[in-house]
């Protein structure tokens, strides 16, 4: 699945138009029949009370389909024009005649006044938003405006459908100015919209589903559009590298974490402990001497490699020291819990002209001390992988945070093809860069991951599938999807407020169990 914007499926359906021969109206009458199915699945109270509310694009031309069928299946509809009659165009046009030419009712909002709109949606148990559709950018009009602030001031426990995006929602950056309707349900058609996952998108797509409207999906290839991935189960059970059943520890990969200080010494342990919770053979922790004591009895079922520190923090010459090969770990993970210290520069530095032959997963602090030193990761060919929060991605880049916020995508995208890296940039919906431009939006995720340990697990997750054999991008999409979706389930169980690092690695066991219980 991808994700569109605006300008690609304005480009996918002038395609299956002139070139399928399958004429608008008819698309426009698939759409609305497929909100209908969705409207008698998900809210199948008796007898309904429906306020469709209509604008006079092809968004309310979706809107007039679905008033016309929710009628021909016994409901009785309530149908609000927005505009007059006389600005309505096009295939929305035609179907708008096809609805009075039945002589079915409508609400005129030019023959009447904004409270008597108000009491037809206080009357409602169901709203249908088909005010605006796709074709948003910048402030929201009038009546438009009033007429979403109404909806969302009313809706109390009532549901609300959108048609194909939340009206006021960009459907390319997720901007909201000034209003946007506050969907429980977002139906939308052949993709989902890019800005359901950037900005203020999350907070008024609500649940989504993307329907079948006949605009075949193979398309994408066909115009060579250049548009993000999402991430879905199948796509993720396809990444998960699959385990021999006569494996044994070494089969499965060894995992290097170098982390933790003084200051922070649960963080490496939430990474040692996620890797082998998901499926890694065995983890050594690489830690400053003066924390062993506090880590190893944490941690009974890890390796130790205590290195030579200064204050609670790994020593300029650490790497020097080491007496264990780095050649022997599949995959190094390296920075939870470091912190930042005098000569950190130098050390990472040191590690990296030292580790050329294992995959690489850069986060937290080691992010910071790296941020001199890009240049170094072309060498590697692709086997480097960045988890930057906005915060440290701006820091990589010398940008406000504002900056990496205004442009999630496009900044992902450009920083992996310019260093050669894998990367992870964290937030409400994550994104996913590979070096050759690919994107990938990782649609699952809430405010239970918002706690510290929280991203250390996931370093913890990326290493194991890297050390079991997948590749960075296989690595990146199981891990970011498990991780997502144990936070999520484990907030039903335990409330948002509640959910701690190891509980996310439980989760992600049964995530596991999930994905391959037959």
């Amino acid at each position: 699945m991808f994700a569109a914007g605006q300008k690609e499926m304005q480009q996918m359906d002038q395609y299956t138009i002139e070139k399928f021969g399958l004429p608008g109206i008819v698309l426009m009458e698939n759409a609305g029949a497929k909100v209908v199915e969705e409207i008698l699945a998900s809210f199948p109270c008796q007898n309904p009370k429906i306020i469709v509310i209509a604008g006079g694009g092809n968004n309310g031309g979706d809107g007039f389909v679905i008033a016309r069928r929710l009628f021909d299946l016994g409901l009785e509809p309530r149908l609000c024009l927005l505009v007059k009659p006389e600005r309505i165009k096009g295939d929305a046009k035609k179907h708008f005649d096809v609805y009075l030419n039945r002589g079915l009712p409508i609400f005129y909002l030019h023959e009447n006044t904004l409270n008597l709109l108000e009491n037809e949606i206080r009357q409602a148990d169901l709203i249908i938003d088909a005010i605006l559709g796709t074709g948003v950018n910048g402030p929201v009009k009038e009546p438009f405006r009033q007429v979403i602030s109404l909806i969302n001031e009313l809706k109390g426990n009532k549901q609300i459908v959108s048609v194909d995006i939340p009206s006021g929602v960009n459907s390319d950056t997720g901007v909201v100015d000034g209003v946007a309707i506050e969907a429980t349900k977002t139906v939308t058609f052949v993709f989902p919209k890019t800005g359901f996952f950037l900005k203020d998108g999350p907070r008024h797509v609500g649940e989504w589903k993307a329907v079948d409207i006949s605009v075949p999906r193979e398309i994408v290839g066909l115009l060579g559009l250049d548009i993000p991935k999402i991430i879905t189960k199948p796509l993720v059970k396809a990444a998960i590298p699959l385990r021999p059943k006569h494996g044994h520890k070494g089969t499965f990969g060894h995992v290097l974490v170098l982390g933790g200080s003084l200051q922070f010494i649960g963080a490496p342990i939430f990474t040692a402990k996620a890797v082998l919770h998901s499926g890694a053979g065995l983890v050594t922790l690489g830690i400053p001497k003066s924390i062993y004591p506090m880590v190893a009895p944490q941690n009974p079922e890890s390796l130790f490699l205590p290195l030579l520190d200064n204050d609670g923090h790994f020593a300029p010459n650490a790497i020097e020291e080491m007496h264990s090969p780095l050649q022997q770990f599949d995959c190094l993970a390296v920075g939870p819990g470091m912190g930042r210290f005098h000569g950190g520069e130098e050390w990472i530095k040191s590690l990296l002209l030292k580790a050329t032959d294992q995959s690489i997963v850069i986060d937290a602090d080691a992010l910071f001390l790296v941020r001199n030193d890009l240049d170094l990761f072309q060498k590697y060919k692709g086997n480097v992988i960045f988890t930057p929060h906005p915060g440290e991605m701006a820091r990589l880049l010398n940008k406000t945070v504002t900056e990496v916020e205004e442009d999630r995508i496009g900044v992902a995208k450009r920083f992996a093809k310019e260093h050669g890296v894998f990367l992870l940039l964290k937030g409400h919906r994550s994104i996913i860069a590979t070096p050759n431009g690919e994107v990938y939006i990782n649609p699952y995720g809430h405010d239970a991951l918002g706690k510290g340990g929280s991203g250390d697990v996931l370093t913890g997750l990326i290493a194991s599938f890297l050390a079991q054999g997948a590749t960075p991008l296989n690595a990146l999409i199981s891990a970011s999807y498990l991780h997502a979706r144990a936070g999520e389930e484990k907030a039903r169980a335990l409330s948002h407020y509640g959910v701690m690092p190891f509980d996310i690695i439980d989760g992600v066991r049964e995530q596991l169990k999930n994905c391959f219980d037959r």
